[in-house]
């Protein structure tokens, strides 16, 4: 049984971007592989819903230095074949220091002085500067004789959700209007729902987030349902798996539908899809639509509508 240790404790997009190469290491590896994973508090119920990770422990961000001890004591406990520090900061590069492992790996970007704790770094792909994030994490696999690819999507089992959802609805278009940064935010996701309404009468739509919005009243509420800030960060995946096509900002939910195989529109403005946006950008189930300039109120729901028209047509 080979024992691999990857450190990823954040953020949500990064996880998800680890998670995925994590899947490619684990479809190329011959033999029996057991996966363990360092994650912090707040996403660590998603990477143990991944049934790609056999182990996770807990990073506890406001745990101070007991809590670090704590952790690095249960690593400790153990011996991996590998460790791979997706992180490339100093408390990532302190755990890989203290973890037992024959072969440790760190990016080569690593900052902190992290890069101390590596017998091995991997090499950044060419045009570092404009290569998406997966591809940085890719360059981990050569160094372990397997292919710097991507193989197969994410599965996960997630639990029934938290929140009311009405029974045996699916097909339905699913907007996540949110995103990590107000400036990643398209500003017209009530307007893209009422025309939605109007030009599918045979579709629902379906809202999720944190940030509440206001809905119109006079929508039909058995074709739209409002779940901004009713839901949990396992709710997305029933939701992703049920829905036809995902409407995101770039956000950490546009990451997790790509990694599902997930049909997923993603609205990009100020932040570069090459780097940033649903990987691979090759693959027909991902769709993208960038701002004028990078302005993403200069993006018309109209635009948006008419997108999302020749897709589901």
């Amino acid at each position: 049984m080979t024992k691999i240790l990857i450190i990823k404790p954040s953020s949500l997009g990064d996880i998800l971007h680890g998670l995925q190469v994590a899947q490619s290491l684990r479809e190329q590896w011959e033999g029996p592989l057991h996966i363990s994973w360092v994650v912090s508090e707040a996403f660590s119920s998603l990477v143990e819903a991944c049934e790609t990770v056999d182990q996770v422990f807990i990073f506890e961000r406001k745990g101070g230095i007991r809590g670090f001890k704590r952790l690095a004591s249960q690593i400790r406990a153990q011996h991996f074949d590998w460790v791979l520090d997706f992180q490339g900061l100093a408390r990532s590069g302190l755990l890989t220091f203290l973890s037992h492992a024959d072969h440790k790996i760190g990016r080569s970007d690593a900052r902190e002085f992290s890069g101390f704790a590596y017998s091995q770094k991997a090499p950044l792909p060419k045009q570092a500067s404009q290569a998406h994030a997966i591809e940085i994490l890719l360059e981990f696999l050569p160094l372990m004789g397997l292919k710097p690819e991507l193989r197969g999507p994410l599965c996960f089992e997630a639990p029934p959700m938290s929140c009311e959802f009405p029974q045996g609805l699916d097909d339905f278009v699913l907007l996540f209007p949110n995103s990590r940064r107000p400036e990643k935010e398209w500003p017209y996701f009530v307007e893209l729902t009422e025309a939605l309404l109007k030009h599918f009468p045979d579709k629902a739509v379906v809202w999720s987030g944190q940030e509440p919005l206001e809905p119109a009243a006079h929508w039909d509420r058995s074709r739209f349902i409002d779940l901004m800030g009713k839901t949990k960060l396992l709710d997305v995946l029933p939701l992703l798996q049920r829905a036809r096509i995902v409407v995101t900002n770039d956000s950490g939910p546009m990451h997790i539908a790509a990694a599902m195989g997930v049909e997923v529109l993603a609205l990009f403005g100020p932040t570069p899809p090459e780097c940033f946006g649903p990987y691979p950008l090759t693959c027909p189930r991902h769709h993208l639509l960038r701002a004028p300039k990078g302005r993403l109120q200069d993006l018309a729901a109209s635009s948006v509508l008419e997108t999302l028209d020749s897709i589901l047509s």
